[in-house]
């Protein structure tokens, strides 16, 4: 079996929280790719990485567009040449619209999905042939980890367009993985059911403010990390966390 540093990781939809967490994570490992339509979603990212004496590229992609991911991944077989993909992680939110159903535009209803639907249908499509390049020799099983959230479940109210293209990603994700476990390509998705605690939340009433009310971001990297390694024995399909205090 070859050394890990004869592969590489990408994660698709990177920030300033669970993407960081899981990049900075695979990034112990393996060279990591980072995508995200704004370079400045990346940038610091690629930066610490390396400061931390790790490898790191981001690539701008727009996740939902054919021309735009295949041109990403040309990058990175340029980049990155000779090196395997060992594991995968699409974590894409895509656009969120709150709005009662009545008052939504097609527009509206279909952006939901286009990045949950369309963008995991394209990032997929570019990973699988990768991962399943990796299945005889990759460290542990050649992964392919999926970001839901509470509405890949649960259809809430004046959510219509986020829930359609959440229930979307999972559907998928369900159906190649019974396609690709076999061929020995670990397919899991995790559903997110909480709010992250991340910048953008810190002023959030979260849980009416208990203590860890909020779902970390690391400890979902470690649950990613921990996906990853599973033997092909004891395949995890999906994984549900919340904090201790939320209501499910």
């Amino acid at each position: 079996m070859a050394a890990a540093n004869s592969f590489f990781s990408v994660v698709a939809g990177v920030g300033a929280g669970t993407g960081r967490s899981v990049a900075l994570k695979f990034a112990k490992t393996y060279p990591v790719v980072l995508l995200a339509r704004n370079p400045a979603n990346y940038e610091s990212i690629v930066k610490e990485i390396k400061a931390s004496g790790g490898h790191a590229i981001g690539i701008s992609t727009d996740i939902s567009s054919p021309q735009s991911v295949s041109s990403a991944f040309q990058e990175i077989q340029k980049e990155l040449k000779g090196k395997k993909l060992a594991a995968a992680v699409f974590n894409v939110g895509g656009k969120f619209i709150r709005k009662p159903f009545l008052e939504l535009s097609l527009e509206d209803y279909e952006a939901g999905y286009d990045a949950n639907g369309r963008g995991f249908f394209l990032f997929a499509q570019a990973v699988l042939p990768l991962l399943l390049e990796s299945v005889e020799s990759s460290p542990h099983p050649p992964s392919l980890i999926i970001t839901g959230a509470t509405a890949s479940v649960s259809g809430r109210a004046t959510s219509a367009s986020f829930a359609s293209g959440k229930f979307a990603l999972r559907a998928t994700g369900q159906s190649l993985a019974r396609e690709f476990g076999p061929k020995g390509v670990h397919v899991a998705h995790a559903i997110i059911d909480g709010v992250i605690d991340i910048p953008r939340t810190k002023e959030y009433a979260v849980n009416n403010g208990a203590p860890d009310g909020k779902i970390s971001a690391d400890a979902i990297a470690d649950a990613y990390w921990y996906l990853h390694t599973q033997p092909r024995s004891h395949f995890t399909q999906e994984l549900d966390v919340r904090p201790y205090v939320e209501k499910f």
